[in-house]
């Protein structure tokens, strides 16, 4: 009887609890991205570039640091100013590189594990198929959310020595909540590798998959989208038609990940930005000059948040969907 006794103990102890396969799965291959190449080499690059552009930015707000006294968010400048050596601000620089991070942990967790032919011994493991796939994924997302939370502080980190301006309550806030944007724009892309993990069989095929998307949606999404509406609302020369056209580009656009992330940090980061749609000349005549809060901010931009969270969702679900139909075999 002490014999059972000890048995059963041991193999209580070897088992996850009910349920908490997925943790046993994620703690595993978040430790896999924390100590893989990969992250080293993707947090060097972006933490170089970010610093880069971050200086940049910080010594282009400084030297008009005396007639922007009354200028309110200053810090938050870090993010959305343009200056004379970077083209583009911040966030522009995250919406069209972050993407690589969620490809990267997402394009071989699955088709990897089956190319090395350990996916049959991990499946049989006393955790139910559908923990492994979520637990690889939440994986993913904590190790993009350590990621970017590390970027987040670093360029807080310069701004205040460069500026010397520590921020207000107000605009941590701000930061916070677009550090949760940004964590579930890269998840998207995230769960798009994985969708296309688990439907190939090949590495290198998700891999150039999800990166094509990203590259169709960032260098010439502008020119699909104007194209379409070209198509769908032709102009003909009048003010009411060209508005159409404009106004048909601009919801076409919605679909694409890359132009929600943006104008959802432009409203989130920016409290001067009062819409993400189109003003007219009337609107813009009639408009009061004043900030926005955090909370009309978040009035302005949750449906670009709740469209993206629910295109992570979708994408997750497929991939969920997919995994779980699959034959596996040893």
């Amino acid at each position: 009887m002490t014999e059972e006794t000890e048995t059963v103990r041991k193999r209580d102890a070897v088992l996850p609890t009910q349920g908490g396969g997925w943790r046993v799965v994620a703690s595993k291959e978040f430790a896999d991205h924390i100590y893989s190449g990969r992250f080293v080499v993707l947090l060097g690059v972006l933490g170089i570039a970010t610093a880069a552009a971050v200086f940049a930015a910080s010594g282009g707000i400084r030297e008009v640091a005396q007639q922007a006294e009354d200028v309110t968010a200053l810090f938050l400048k870090l993010f959305t100013v343009t200056t004379d050596p970077v083209p583009f601000p911040l966030i522009i620089f995250v919406s069209l590189l972050a993407p690589l991070l969620g490809i990267m942990f997402g394009f071989d967790s699955v088709n990897g594990e089956r190319a090395q032919g350990t996916l049959p011994r991990l499946l049989a493991q006393p955790i139910h198929r559908d923990e492994v796939i979520l637990g690889k994924f939440v994986a993913g997302i904590s190790v993009i959310a350590v990621m970017l939370t590390a970027l987040v502080m670093l360029v807080a980190g310069i701004g205040i020595f460069r500026l010397g301006v520590t921020p207000t309550l107000a605009e941590i806030s701000r930061l916070i909540v677009w550090l949760l944007f940004a964590i579930v724009y890269v998840a998207f892309w995230q769960g798009l590798a994985t969708l296309v993990s688990v439907r190939t069989n090949r590495a290198a095929t998700s891999a150039l998959i999800p990166v094509g998307i990203w590259l169709v949606l960032a260098l010439f999404g502008t020119f699909i989208f104007s194209a379409v509406a070209d198509v769908i609302s032709p102009e003909d020369g009048s003010g009411a038609a060209a508005l159409a056209n404009a106004q048909t580009e601009h919801f076409i656009s919605q679909i694409s990940p890359i132009n929600l992330f943006q104008e959802g940090s432009n409203v989130l980061l920016d409290p001067e930005v009062r819409t993400t749609g189109l003003l007219t000349v009337e609107q813009v005549d009639r408009a009061i000059v004043s900030e926005l809060n955090l909370t009309q901010s978040l009035g302005v931009v949750w449906p670009q948040m709740v469209v993206l969270l629910a295109m992570t969702a979708g994408l997750f679900a497929l991939a969920y969907v997919s995994f779980m139909r699959q034959e596996v075999r040893a």
